[in-house]
């Protein structure tokens, strides 16, 4: 199930608009792909990200990835729970998962993510 109302990177963050905050997290596809996460690296609150730009670290017990930012602008505020439940991530990777929000410097940068329907035709082209 990817959601409609969100946007998509390549890399399989998605970010969800509300006015000019971005709250991001990884996709469903993501978190089962990575599986067993057992730690976030995510930046402090005041700092300043760039259109897909790294943004932080994920790992599994088996690797770690880097993660992006969708969307430019000054981070407001951390997902706190994640620093002693990273396994979150895996369990509700839309609602009680996400990474970070986002003041936007340039909604308009949402412009150039995918919709729900371009993601699923993605990831499907992936596993051809």
């Amino acid at each position: 199930m990817i959601p409609e109302n969100l946007r998509y990177m390549e890399s399989h963050e998605w970010v969800r608009q509300e006015d000019d905050i971005a709250t991001i997290g990884i996709t469903d596809y993501a978190q089962s792909e990575i599986q067993d996460i057992v730690f976030v690296e995510l930046p402090d609150v005041g700092t300043e990200l760039t259109h897909k730009t790294e943004l932080g670290v994920i790992e599994s017990v088996k690797a770690a990835f880097d993660l992006y930012s969708p969307v430019s602008g000054e981070v407001i505020e951390v997902n706190e729970t994640l620093l002693d439940a990273p396994e979150q991530v895996n369990e509700s990777p839309y609602e009680d998962g996400w990474f970070l929000k986002i003041r936007m410097t340039d909604p308009s940068e949402l412009d150039s993510l995918f919709d729900a329907d371009s993601y699923q035709a993605y990831i499907e082209a992936e596993h051809v």
